[in-house]
């Protein structure tokens, strides 16, 4: 019997956010191809742990999203191992400081081709099967997109770009397909440590007072892919309000 399930391909699923975005989704009944770039052994974990629960629905997905072709490569493979595809969420980025007098052409591409580049390929790629299902884009952006983050200048910008990409795909897929964002704010401290000084005073700028969860990210993707329907070219801001302070 063949499985009519939904389809999800997520980038950068194989740790923290993305990898509870694949727990939330796959917990909502999809079918999830799980994409890493160089964490093959946390992926080949999740999709274990994934596939205990439910036969067959996980797969993984490893591609370097700086060449051009892993974007429709990506796709294709989603759709051979599942023989459709109904949603996307592109998670996947790369993050580092580019500080001004230091910063390289090589820093620009990499940063520009995986958190703006790759995202529209996928979404091109992917464009005939999402319309088919009337399917739906999920892009990860983030707080600094707007408000520049000292030291990351090109990092705002690529994902600034991101935010545009998203709105100009929502007008060229309409009506079929529903393209929208999540920009979250603080929710994982960085895994290499962050003062408590630091901590105090990102959270004093931070109306709710805490950083948020992984969970709460991925539950704003599964209302923006399952509930929003009629919600497109929107960025959903998932950040305690830092946006106001």
């Amino acid at each position: 019997m063949t499985d009519s399930s939904k389809v999800v391909l997520i980038t950068g699923a194989a740790r923290r956010i993305g990898a509870q975005i694949a727990t939330t989704l796959h917990g909502a009944g999809y079918r999830v191809a799980l994409h890493a770039h160089r964490s093959g052994d946390a992926l080949a974990a999740r999709v274990a742990a994934l596939c205990a629960q439910r036969a067959g629905s996980a797969c993984a997905l490893q591609a370097d999203l700086r060449t051009p072709e892993a974007p429709a490569q990506l796709v294709d493979a989603c759709v051979a191992a599942f023989g459709r595809l109904d949603a996307v969420v592109n998670n996947a980025s790369a993050f580092y400081p580019t500080v001004l007098g230091e910063a390289t052409p090589a820093q620009w591409d990499e940063l520009f081709a995986v958190n703006a580049r790759a995202p529209f390929f996928i979404a091109q790629a992917a464009a005939a099967q999402l319309r088919a299902h009337h399917g739906a884009i999920v892009n990860l952006t983030d707080l600094h997109a707007e408000q520049p983050m000292r030291q990351h200048p090109l990092y705002g910008a690529s994902k600034s770009a991101l935010e545009m990409l998203t709105r100009s795909l929502a007008l060229e897929l309409a009506p079929q397909v529903r393209v929208n964002a999540v920009a979250p704010g603080a929710i994982l401290w960085p895994e290499d440590g962050k003062a408590d000084a630091a901590k105090q005073a990102l959270l004093a700028r931070t109306p709710l007072a805490r950083i948020g969860t992984p969970e709460e990210v991925a539950e704003a993707v599964r209302w923006l892919l399952d509930d929003a329907s009629f919600i497109t070219g929107h960025t959903l801001r998932v950040d305690g309000g830092r946006r106001l302070s």
